[in-house]
């Protein structure tokens, strides 16, 4: 078994909605688990294509999958609830990133390990730190050091 954490997404067809469901099928993917989560947190979109705001959070599972497995996994969640890839940072059903999973650190067309960009994404990066302060992202450092509380456009918990 091995940690993985994951990152969710949403800004379509009642996004917290979309999470809450997505955090169900997370822990019903083979061999693996949901250990821990995060509340939600509500942020500004991020990229240059105008659209509704973001409800994101982030998972722990425990999983014997590798990473590649484990990414086909997160895909089939997404295409589940409808997903369409489009528009590269355009609005969204639901996504699905896997962000690091265990001290791998990997770089190939279809995964990257960290997730690129973590360090820059504090709406990763809060919800990560509410349930794994103490992480070390391989290559990057530990995820209480690089998340920033304030931040311009702001994110927000989301009281539910």
């Amino acid at each position: 078994m091995s940690l993985a954490y994951v990152g969710l997404g949403s800004n379509l067809e009642d996004p917290v909605r979309q999470i809450t469901h997505a955090f169900e099928l997370l822990d019903e993917i083979d061999d693996s688990h949901v250990i821990a989560r995060s509340s939600l947190y509500h942020s500004a979109p991020f990229g240059p294509v105008e659209q509704p705001s973001f409800v994101n959070a982030v998972a722990l599972l425990d999983t014997k999958l590798d990473s590649q497995a484990l990414l086909l996994s997160l895909q089939v969640i997404e295409d589940s609830q409808g997903r369409k890839r489009e528009i590269r940072w355009g609005a969204r059903i639901l996504d699905l990133d896997l962000l690091v999973h265990g001290d791998r650190e990997i770089d190939q067309p279809e995964l990257r390990l960290p997730h690129p960009g973590i360090a820059e994404r504090n709406f990763v990066l809060l919800p990560l730190r509410e349930i794994a302060p103490d992480l070390v992202i391989p290559g990057l450092g530990r995820v209480a050091d690089m998340a920033v509380d304030e931040d311009e456009p702001p994110i927000s918990r989301i009281q539910t």
